[in-house]
């Protein structure tokens, strides 16, 4: 098992729910991947791996969370001259909307 022989930022948000915003901000050209458990251990152990994301020219970026799930972001140096700082802010989606008897 080999670990990403690149560096990268490891944020760990937890459970969260389908349409909760995550907004990056980087301070350089970076790989920006959103992944589940399954997926951050796969790629912690060099295997392949499915994430949403890729290369993120401009910040900040907008993702959402598709899915309940337990998510990571991993900000990475990988194809790039180095990593870049970054910070994540999560906006909860909308409540959903209250449906009345009629």
């Amino acid at each position: 098992m080999s670990r990403p022989n690149f560096r990268f930022t490891h944020f760990d948000l937890k459970q969260q729910r389908p349409g909760t915003i995550l907004e990056v901000t980087l301070s350089a050209v970076n790989n920006v991947r959103l992944m589940n458990a399954v997926n951050f251990q796969r790629f912690k152990e060099g295997l392949d791996f499915k994430y949403l994301g890729g290369i993120a020219r401009k910040s900040p970026v907008k993702m959402v969370v598709p899915q309940l799930d337990h998510w990571h972001l991993v900000v990475d140096m990988e194809g790039h001259h180095g990593l870049a700082e970054s910070t994540v802010k999560m906006v909860a989606p909308p409540a959903a909307k209250m449906q009345t008897a009629s």
